[in-house]
Formats: C-alpha cells, structure tokens, sequence
C-alpha cells in the first residue's frame, strides 16, 4: 500500500510481484496472467458432488421471503433473526444441513425504504461466533460488521489461539483491543440513507467469512425509494432477486468444502489445492440447482446478485433458436445509471451486482430462454432457464434518463492518490494473500483519510480480485489506462481486477466516521488476510 502525488510512480515489475506468486500458482494449478483473463473462473479448484445431480431447468426457481418487522413505530422498522442450523432440500429427495438466518437459504429479503432506519437484532445459535455485514450499506462503523465485532453463541468457550492467516492475534480476533464482542444477541442499525439499491448480508466473522457463507449465511436487503418507484420499471412479479451461487455436496447429501477444520472453530484455511478460491460444480439461483421460472412475454427486472465464494460469470440470454437477448442495464452496486446501457454479455464477480432488463416479449410462447455462463465448462455453462408461459400486456418502460443524482467527483478533486497492490506472497512460512506486500491485522492502521476527503485509488493484481470498499460506493475511471469497460458504469462498491490489470477509482468517504475495511471478495482469498483497514478521521 503506497500513497504518492500524480507525478511519481510504482513500477509494474515491483506492483505485481509476478515472481512472488509462482509458488502458489504452480500448487493452485493457476496459469499465467494472460490465461487468467481469459478464464477468470479458473481463480480456484472446483470441488466435484458425490450425489447425483438433477438435469437443468426442472427445478421452480424460489423467491425468498419478505421478512416482516416485528415493530414500524418511531419512523424506523425494527427486525429480528436468529441465526441457526437448519435442513433444506436443495436438491430434489436430498436434506442439505444448512447454517441459516431464519432457518431460510437464502434468508429471507429485507425491504426497506430510503432514509427509514433499520434496526436488525441477530440472535446466534450456531456453534460458533457470528459477524453480520451488510454489504453496500451507508453503515455506522459500531454496525458495518468488523470481523472481530464477534456474537458470541450461548455458553461459548474460547477456543485454542492461533495465529489466523496473518492475523497477529488469538482465535477469532479476540485480542483485538477495539474489538466489541456481546454474547447471543447484537442489534445492528442501518440508516439507510443512500440510493436505492440491492444489498446483500452476509457473515463477516475474521478467518472463517467463506465457509459460512458457503453453508448458508446469505441474504438480500433491497432499498426503494419513490423517485425509482415513478420510473414504471418491471415490477412486482416481474422483478426477480436472482442470488447466484455454486456448491459441491458429498455423498451425505452435506455441502462439501475443504476446510482445515470443518467445525470452524479454531484453524482456518482450506486445502492446499483449494488455496485460490472454491469453486462448486452445481450452480444455485435462489438456492435451487439450474431453476426454471415461467414468465410472461413481457419485460423483467432481474436484480442479478453474484454470491459465489470465488466464481466468475459471464451471463448470456439464449433463446431456442440461438439468438441472444439483450440485457439492458439499468443500474450497478450502488443504485440506478444514469442511462441504460445494453450488453450481450454481462461478466459479474463475486460480490457484484447487475440491475438488468430482459425483455421477453419477442420469445414464442413456451420457449425456453437459457440463462448461460460463458465462463463455465459442462455443467457450470448453465445458470437458469425462463419458459415464456403466456402472452400478457406489459406496462413498463426503461426510461432514457433513470437517475440525476450520480456523484460528478473529478480528477482534481482528488486530495491524494494511492496504489494498492493485491497479490499472492508469503506468510508466517506459509501462503496468503495479501495488499500492499501485508496480511491483515485489525491491530493495524492500513489507510487514515479525513471525513469528506476525495480520493484516486489504483489497483494492480496478480490475478483476479473482486475488490470491495465498506461504506462507500465509487466511479471507474479507467483500466490499464483506457476508459472503463461498458459494465463498469454507475456507482459501484465492487470491482473486479484482472490479471496484470491496474484500474483506477475515485470516491468521496462521506458518512460517518470510524473504522472500516476493503478487501478481496474472493471469500477464500479474504480469510487468507487479503483485507486492511480503512480509518476516516
């Protein structure tokens, strides 16, 4: 991690480190850069399912839930969720063991409206220490989910120390002196007060975030206001949450992952040949393998969500005949565009996501519409299917101006630029992942900034990196020195590097003050201490 002025410079050779990263991509099975921008799904090893698995497209696609408040007094809507092992059937005449919120995976939706707090209390009875994060939210620090702000189970006692992945303190970051850790209960409070978006919560305990999200601990909270209301996009239901995720099950009928320690309570990590991310060979819409959903010859809004630990997209809508639809973006992490733009193909990193038109209309009734990953191979090329059930009128519209409030910060606006380099490298004798050449550690002030300061980030990695800032959301400027690519448009909190790529961001860090993190989503390169911390004075 380097802060400079505009005139002075890192050297690629120095930035990248390529050399460094050899050792762990000879044992991970990586290829060279140039491959890995080709294959960007090859950032992992994919865990293969020992039960047998259903064919594509038979399979309803589910819509969770809309969790009710519990309380709407005081001009603030009050939740509660316990956290808790539960079973499903995922796949058909199967019970998968689940961690859950609400015995529900996904869990279940929050709705929420711009500027109207939301108080969430969490309850845990899982068997190990919980965190809750809600990904893209305007957070106070004491809410965003710090990695060692712990919920600690009912009778836990601490268990063995170990040093983490680079993390020079105890077991789950309990030597972490700004550590707030409550026992069975936290409420987490959310002002909300920013675009209307879908977010995502997720567990964000330090070490151990991949394999509980892997077993379940994943949900969406989406935020609405009256401006994105009067627009007359598809709505009701024909606006789908689609949370996209892959998962490997063993014989049992269990989620198979290769933790170190599968009862995720004292060595994190997994296997050597998993090092680079997990990757599953079903792919989950909703929770359910390869779905298939009716709809009518109408457009949809599908609000696309890339929850996957480690796997790259590159969706495409094919229709019977072979021709592609066109999938029209209306917005990006952080809320709607300022216009559509129009993609055949729509690449989404884990922790991204698409706000996308798809306009049926066009489809003979009881066609079939696959929705296909170009990044996929065999039976991971699939995603979902949509079956054109019936003719129907369609009342919306995709507007060519859908928002006039997108931050205009410039270049020189900026009161610094600093560079980042995320990359593979050593750690206590062993492999990690790390920023700027150092593992994380909570005890550790990685970036200090002021409240309101304007700032240019630029970001190299060895190979692909979903990288993702608390707080803020932030602009695209360019990549390897070239405009952004036509999916980088709008505000988001999630980008994706490439190889050997640097890509620059401007943001503002308005808000709150406190202290705050950015990291790699690949989760497993997360838990390998690709994180540091973010402190706005």
């Amino acid at each position: 991690m380097r802060e400079r002025d505009e005139g002075r410079g890192l050297s690629r050779r120095r930035m990248l480190g390529i050399g460094g990263a050899l050792g762990l991509m000879a044992a991970t099975g990586l290829s060279a850069s140039a491959a890995l921008a080709r294959r960007p799904s090859v950032t992992g090893a994919e865990l293969r399912s020992a039960v047998p698995l259903p064919p594509p497209f038979q399979v309803p696609l589910p819509i969770p839930a809309v969790l009710k408040p519990v309380s709407t007094s005081g001009g603030a809507d009050r939740y509660e969720i316990t956290q808790r092992e539960a079973s499903a059937e995922i796949l058909p005449g199967v019970r998968t063991p689940l961690w859950t919120y609400e015995g529900a995976f996904p869990a279940p939706t929050i709705e929420a409206r711009r500027g109207r707090p939301v108080t969430v209390t969490h309850r845990n009875e899982l068997p190990v220490p919980t965190v809750v994060h809600l990904h893209g939210g305007r957070t106070p620090a004491a809410s965003d989910g710090y990695p060692t702000d712990l919920v600690l189970p009912g009778g836990w006692q601490e268990a063995t120390p170990h040093t983490g992945h680079g993390s020079a303190q105890g077991a789950h970051g309990m030597h972490d002196p700004r550590a707030v850790v409550t026992r069975l209960t936290r409420d987490y409070t959310f002002p909300l007060d920013q675009r209307p978006t879908l977010l995502w919560y997720h567990d964000h305990r330090m070490d151990f975030t991949a394999p509980a999200i892997w077993r379940g601990l994943a949900g969406l909270q989406i935020v609405r206001d009256d401006a994105e209301d009067s627009l007359g996009l598809p709505a009701g239901p024909r606006e789908l949450p689609l949370m996209i995720t892959d998962r490997a099950f063993a014989a049992d009928g269990s989620l198979d992952y290769p933790s170190l320690d599968p009862t995720l309570r004292e060595r994190p990590g997994v296997r050597e040949p998993y090092l680079a991310g997990v990757l599953g060979d079903v792919i989950l819409v909703n929770g359910a393998p390869w779905p298939v959903h009716e709809v009518d010859a109408a457009r949809y809004r599908l609000r696309i969500l890339n929850a996957s630990n480690a796997r790259h997209y590159e969706l495409e809508a094919v229709s019977d005949d072979g021709r592609r639809l066109d999938l029209v973006q209306i917005g990006a992490d952080q809320g709607l565009l300022a216009a559509p733009v129009t993609h055949r193909l729509l690449p989404i990193a884990p922790a991204e996501r698409y706000d996308v038109i798809v306009d049926f209309s066009g489809v003979p009734v009881g066609g079939l519409v696959r929705m296909v990953n170009r990044l996929g191979s065999g039976r991971t090329r699939e995603v979902m299917a949509f079956r054109v059930a019936r003719k129907a009128t369609d009342g919306s519209r995709i507007p060519r101006t859908l928002s006039t409030d997108l931050p205009a910060w410039r270049r020189s606006d900026a009161v610094r630029v600093r560079e980042f380099a995320f990359r593979v490298g050593q750690m206590h004798g062993g492999h990690g992942w790390l920023i700027g050449g150092l593992p994380f550690d909570p005890a550790r002030a990685d970036v200090t900034t002021h409240l309101d300061d304007v700032e240019i980030w630029r970001l190299v990695a060895d190979v692909h990196h979903p990288v993702h800032l608390h707080l803020v959301g932030f602009r695209v400027l360019s990549r390897s020195g070239r405009p952004p690519l036509p999916h980088d448009a709008g505000l988001k909190d999630t980008v994706s590097l490439r190889p050997g790529e640097g890509v620059e961001i401007i943001t503002r860090f308005d808000g709150y003050r406190g202290r705050y993190l950015f990291h790699c989503h690949n989760a497993e390169h997360e838990d390998m201490a690709m994180m540091a911390n973010l402190e706005i004075l």
